[in-house]
């Protein structure tokens, strides 16, 4: 298993990584799927900041994993219960916020 360099570009910059050449393809697609999530959240103006942004978009990436690990009919990346979700958004901002 070889690893090679691949480039992403996630919020308009640039990052190298180095994965197995078997990996490249499924790195490509998670780099685009988090490009677009923070892409999304800081289009909705509710969070500033690079490391929040990304924060909020792992966040929210996690929670859909887990959702899809357990027993929920709901595929990745949808959500059933969309209050769930905006109430553990409110609790990440209050707690970047400081408050």
């Amino acid at each position: 298993m070889a690893n090679e360099t691949v480039f992403v570009k996630i919020l308009d910059k640039e990052y190298q990584v180095a994965c197995p050449r078997e990996e490249r393809q499924a790195l490509m697609e998670s780099a685009q799927l988090l490009d677009e999530r923070m892409k999304a959240i800081r289009g909705s103006g509710a969070v500033i900041g690079l490391e929040r942004i990304a924060v909020m978009a792992a966040l929210n990436l996690s929670h859909e994993l887990l959702q899809a690990k357990s027993d929920s009919p709901a595929p990745v990346g949808v959500a059933t219960d969309k209050a769930d979700l905006q109430r553990l958004s409110d609790k990440i901002e209050r707690v970047l916020a400081g408050n």
